[in-house]
Order: C-alpha cells, then sequence, then structure tokens
C-alpha cells in the first residue's frame, strides 16, 4: 500500500502523466504548422493504414466518444481530407475514406510518433524499455481489470 504522504507527482503514475502531456505538445506542435490536430492525424493514420473504416469502429479504436469523434470527422471532411458515405450494406453505418488531398498532405506530414519517440527514447537502453513497457502494461491491465463491470 503507498504511504499517503508520498509525493505523487515523483510516483510513477506522476511521471506516466508528465511523459504523456509533454510528448502529446511535442505531437501537436509538431503538426500546428499543418492545420492538423493530434487525433485528426490518428485518423489518417488509420485511413491511410488500413483504408475505409467505419466511422463507429474508429471511435472504437481510437478510444473516443461518438460526439467528439463526430466532431474531428466534420472537420477532416470541411477540409476536404477525408469522405464520409452511408455503409452500402448498412445504410445507418459511415465509412471514412482518405481523399487525394488527404493523401497529398499525408505525404508532406512528418510522424509525430516517431518523433516524439525518438526525442524521447532516443539512446536509451532497450532493457530499460522493455522493463518500462511492461511495468506500465501490467499497471494498465491491472487498472482496467478493477474497473470492468463484473461478469
Amino acid at each position: 500500500m503507498p504511504d499517503e504522504s508520498e509525493d505523487h507527482s515523483d510516483s510513477v503514475g506522476g511521471w506516466a502523466k508528465k511523459y504523456y502531456l509533454t510528448s502529446r505538445a511535442l505531437i501537436e506542435s509538431t503538426l500546428r504548422p499543418y492545420d492538423i490536430g493530434r487525433t485528426q492525424w490518428y485518423v489518417l493514420h488509420q485511413l491511410v493504414t488500413y483504408g475505409p473504416t467505419l466511422q463507429r469502429d474508429l471511435g472504437q479504436l481510437l478510444e473516443l466518444e461518438r460526439a467528439t469523434l463526430s466532431g474531428i470527422v466534420t472537420a477532416l471532411v470541411r477540409k476536404g481530407l477525408v469522405t464520409q458515405e452511408a455503409d452500402a450494406t448498412d445504410q445507418r453505418q459511415r465509412v471514412l475514406r482518405i481523399t487525394d488531398a488527404g493523401r497529398a498532405l499525408w505525404s508532406e506530414l512528418p510522424d509525430p510518433i516517431a518523433i516524439s519517440s525518438s526525442v524521447a527514447f532516443g539512446g536509451a537502453d532497450p532493457a530499460d524499455l522493455a522493463a518500462a513497457r511492461r511495468v506500465l502494461q501490467e499497471a494498465t491491465r491491472r487498472l482496467n481489470a478493477h474497473i470492468a463491470p463484473p461478469s
């Protein structure tokens, strides 16, 4: 049991949060000149890498609320980077596809995840990175199991 007087900002969780926030800031500053937000980049990445995707599935993949994703998709459609069409088999569902303009922009975009990882972890000992990954994976698994509704 952790000591209640412990400085939480210097805990593993505190540092994980600081890393996340700082990494997010670097990603956003990398994409800002292209007028693309971090989550918009993830949508484009999905569509370029895996092809047309149901909007519902994209929300689940990116762990986004429907309303949040709807706003992001609307912005990408308005910019002409993505199309949104009714699914051929279920007209209630929307399929997202990248446009030619979206592909052209994608070819210009730097990979903000690679940049962030390179800056943060370049030169780090692979064994240390593997240990950090294992610890955070297990912590995430335990938290998910703890909050999961009983079967």
